[in-house]
């Protein structure tokens, strides 16, 4: 079956544009590929738009299964009519076709089973029909050794029409749309577990409608439900409900009506709330999985493209007390060439032996610049190196993770000779040159940016961050002779197993020259290349379009380009005024489209431009701890984290503050992804600091100017006043005092 047209109506897209993209899938094209340079074919879609795409198509594709199922099974049944047939064909959403589906869907033994087995159905039938006779003088013709009393009689032919209420497919419609409008989370602690459950205190008497409660409410409402601490409803008013039973069912006031009344409350109750309630529950952690997974993509895809420090050598430096501080020098591909161990914590501080390894270090491999783990001793670290004064810049790195990886199969592998220690520091520098290349061998759920990534769906997770991971490979693109097999796998056509023979490929055979050398790679074909090629990049190879974001398939083209203006192809390329000399649209055929054209052009005047931005310096205030903060000075921080309730900032204090997003800006905004970024460079205020809870409240919006009549500002005073020294002497001695 053909699902373009059904697709394209469900995405606003045009069916021409979803035809091209479903063709290019089932061809074996990713979707990076397809967004990258199929542009022509899919009126330049994105990456987002194309993954939408493959993902409408499948649920199309499973619900096309599923109606054939039921349409298959319902016959077999020999209960198929043309009116059920048409109900089916017209079925739009998954639900409606398993409300038609529910009559004819085997069941266990009901109770209204039971009771037709007993004979009762004749009864219930006449109970809706709700004709003036007494419902008990009816009921006196089914006595019988089975049923020797009329209210067992009565009760079970009610038990027949309360499951025939409840298989209803109109009212279940009727009934999801009022959960859905005027549904309410409700939850309450179970007896005794008050003060096992503490930490779920705001939920003890807690209730919001489905339509407002937010991801991470609903979150932590489930994972209390999970722990067996907190009961957990989902309805509207009981009595709507009801009203909405007897509008369908009820008619007149006698007593058989009473009966049908009674049977609406009873399906109610015992049948269609817990039912809904199990079905909302699970469609609100679906949403609530799918918001807490965007959110941690979206924070997963800002820390990959963090900015890079690029090639460039440097002394990495993971911090520690008592254990001392392990030191690696890298080279400007992140390569290990000398390791060195100092002391300059507590009671076992060599500071002038300290600084004769830092000043060697420096001068014997020219290093440019210090990476220093933000972890424990981080700070004190910092400070002893920037007194030393050596003129090189100092950065504080982000170390999520890297113990982690230090004691990985990968650090292992790339490290069998050194040890944690080791392995960590020369994590946390080649973090500092190119993030996204390390923080690739790290499981992204243990960089510390998600929001309770271990309550969602796991598959979903995965699946996820495994496509913001390539979408970053591929939007950055990957140095050929450089890449390890982690990086490598993650290009688009590539793949775990082809990213090990290229590596196996290099190491045998040195660097490759061109792109074309990639089909000397074992298992590498004709369809991986075309995948692949575009997004590798070889410096100083054979051909300079290597280095750029060119694909293979348009050399020719610019060829043409370059012999048009009279030029050789390495001339014209950065070279903005030649450039501007070429005419797009003479190039333009049957094969090569205006965007492939542009694309070309652009990649041209900056060949293989890196989309990051340039890393910038950034120092804390003069505060180490929390109990150093202070309401209502104003200090510098970094955002570490982004969730649906504010934004998470680094104060250098070991302990990230918390920005409600009622204090990110004066404007009314939904999400603090709409004015912040991850690593954003940020002022804040400190509103409260609870240092039992090692809670710290923060505003960036009250540093700012507000707009006229905004109301009450916090009262500022400034950080505390930076720490100055006239030479390095003098910051060695304050460093002396501070630690004997």
């Amino acid at each position: 079956m053909d699902f373009a047209g059904v697709v394209a109506k469900k995405l606003s897209l045009k069916e021409n544009d979803v035809l091209a993209v479903l063709k290019l899938l089932s061809e074996g094209a990713t979707i990076p590929f397809i967004a990258r340079y199929r542009k022509d074919m899919t009126g330049a879609l994105d990456e987002v738009a194309i993954q939408k795409i493959a993902e409408e198509a499948q649920f199309q594709r499973e619900f096309s299964e599923r109606k054939a199922f039921i349409e298959k099974t319902i016959s077999e049944q020999d209960k198929m009519t043309e009116e059920l047939q048409e109900k089916l064909h017209a079925a739009s959403s998954l639900n409606e076709l398993e409300d038609i589906y529910l009559p004819y869907k085997p069941k266990r033994k009901t109770r209204a089973q039971k009771a037709r087995d007993l004979g009762l159905a004749p009864l219930a039938e006449w109970i809706l029909k709700q004709e003036e006779s007494s419902p008990e003088e009816r009921a006196k013709e089914f006595l019988s050794v089975d049923l020797e009393d009329i209210s067992v009689v009565i009760q079970g032919a009610r038990d027949i029409v309360a499951e025939r209420i409840s298989e209803d497919a109109e009212l279940r419609g009727q009934m999801r749309h009022l959960f859905e409008k005027e549904g309410k989370v409700i939850t309450s602690v179970l007896t005794g577990k008050e003060e096992e459950g503490i930490k779920y205190k705001d939920y003890f008497d807690f209730s919001e409608p489905i339509t407002k409660i937010p991801s991470h409410r609903m979150l932590a409402v489930l994972r209390g439900f999970t722990e067996g601490i907190l009961r957990l409803t989902i309805q509207p008013e009981e009595e709507t409900a009801l009203l909405l039973i007897n509008k369908r069912f009820v008619e007149g006031h006698s007593d058989a009506s009473q009966q049908v009344e009674k049977a609406g409350k009873e399906s109610y109750r015992r049948l269609l709330q817990p039912a809904l309630e199990n079905e909302f529950r699970t469609a609100l952690k679906i949403k609530a999985d799918e918001e807490a997974i965007d959110v941690f993509a979206e924070n997963l895809k800002q820390l990959l493209l963090s900015a890079p420090l690029g090639e460039k050598s440097l002394i990495a430096i993971d911090p520690g007390y008592r254990t001392g501080c392990k030191v690696v020098v890298l080279d400007a591909n992140g390569k290990l060439l000398e390791t060195a161990l100092i002391y300059v914590h507590e009671k076992n501080h060599r500071l002038q032996e300290a600084e004769h390894i830092i000043r060697s270090l420096v001068n014997k491999y020219n290093t440019k610049s210090f990476a220093i783990g933000d972890g424990t001793a981080g700070r004190e670290t910092e400070q002893f190196i920037k007194s030393l004064q050596t003129g090189i810049p100092v950065f504080l790195v982000n170390e999520d993770g890297a113990s982690v990886y230090s004691a990985s199969e990968t650090a292992r592998e790339e490290f069998p000779d050194q040890d944690i220690t080791v392995r960590g520091a020369v994590s946390i520098g080649r973090r500092l040159m190119d993030p996204l290349a390390e923080l690739v061998k790290i499981d992204p759920k243990s960089i510390g940016v998600g929001q309770y990534q271990h309550d969602v769906n796991q598959s979903s997770l995965k699946l996820k961050l495994d496509q913001t991971v390539a979408h970053c490979v591929n939007a950055v693109g990957v140095n050929l002779n450089t890449a390890g097999k982690h990086l490598l796998q993650y290009v688009s056509g590539i793949g775990p197993s082809l990213a090990e023979n290229i590596v196996r490929y290099r190491n045998e055979h040195g660097s490759f020259r061109s792109r074309t050398e990639l089909m000397k790679v074992e298992r590498l074909g004709i369809s991986a290349y075309e995948q692949c090629a575009g997004f590798l990049r070889i410096k100083d190879g054979n051909n300079p379009l290597d280095a750029s974001g060119v694909h293979p398939e348009t050399y020719s083209l610019v060829d043409k380009m370059a012999e048009g203006i009279g030029v050789e192809v390495n001339e014209l390329m950065g070279n903005e005024k030649l450039i501007s000399r070429i005419s797009p649209s003479a190039y333009i055929n049957g094969s090569f489209g205006r965007h492939t054209i542009d694309d070309i052009l652009k990649e041209l005047k900056k060949p293989g431009l890196d989309p990051r931005s340039e890393v910038q310096l950034f120092e804390f205030a003069p505060v180490y701890s929390i109990g150093d903060v202070q309401p209502g000075i104003i200090i510098p921080g970094i955002v570490t984290n982004l969730t649906r309730f504010g934004a998470f900032v680094d104060i250098g204090v070991k302990q990230d503050g918390l920005v409600h997003i009622s204090e990110i800006s004066h404007r009314y905004i939904s999400d603090p992804s709409e004015v912040l970024k991850l690593n954003q460079q940020v002022k804040v205020i400190v509103l409260e600091v609870d240092v039992s809870r090692k809670r710290i409240s923060l505003s960036i919006k009250q540093t700012e100017p507000a707009p006229s009549g905004n109301g009450k500002k916090h009262k500022m005073k400034p950080a505390p006043a930076k720490q100055t020294t006239d030479n390095f002497q003098e910051a060695l001695n304050t460093l002396k005092k501070k630690y004997h």
